[in-house]
């Protein structure tokens, strides 16, 4: 006979995705996550299969938390103006002190880029394809810029965004958004 869950499953996910974006995949041990997430290893086997299984439950959460912001990036209508606020609201979180630092997907995009780990890899690009798709529509607002430019500027905004995930584990709230301005200034 099965055993009932004694646990709320999103927020041991929670608990899981605090553990890997503090400490990245290869870093986080089966026993530091029984350890956040305050149940056994029988119990994370059972309900998400594999360390593998529960980060990929942690990406999929992730991308719910942040669905917000993307949602408000694409259906605003003030172009890159748009995007330099997605920028303040992507980093917003990370001056709360309770609050793991960076970007989740940015550190798993750059833990995971050189790995061949086909599920995880493809999640990522569908991710970062669909901000550049958002961020080419917003720059194409614009309809005084060439196709060449607007090409540019979209790769120079998704690689500033990698730029400012990581330094906004460091940083500043002062120099992040000193970084923000200035990326902005430069289009």
């Amino acid at each position: 006979m099965p055993r009932n869950k004694t646990y709320n499953e999103e927020d041991v996910v929670e608990k899981a995705l605090n553990v890997f974006w503090q400490n990245g995949y290869e870093s986080t041990s089966m026993q530091m996550l029984e350890k956040a997430m305050g149940i056994n290893k029988f119990s994370i086997y059972s309900s998400f299969e594999s360390k593998h299984g529960l980060f990929l439950e942690c990406l999929k959460h992730y991308k719910k938390q942040v669905k917000h912001n993307i949602d408000k990036l694409k259906t605003g209508n003030k172009g890159i103006e748009d995007i330099k606020q997605f920028f303040y609201d992507s980093v917003s979180s990370n001056f709360k002190t309770d609050q793991p630092k960076g970007c989740f997907v940015t550190n798993t995009y750059n833990e995971f880029s050189s790995k061949e780990d086909k599920c995880i890899n493809e999640q990522m690009t569908n991710f970062m394809d669909q901000l550049k798709s958002i961020f080419r529509q917003k720059i194409e607002m614009d309809t005084n810029k060439s196709k060449k430019l607007v090409t540019k500027q979209t790769n120079y905004l998704l690689l500033a965004k990698h730029g400012l995930a990581a330094a906004s584990r460091v940083n500043t709230k002062e120099e992040i958004e000193d970084y923000i301005d200035m990326i902005f200034k430069n289009l």
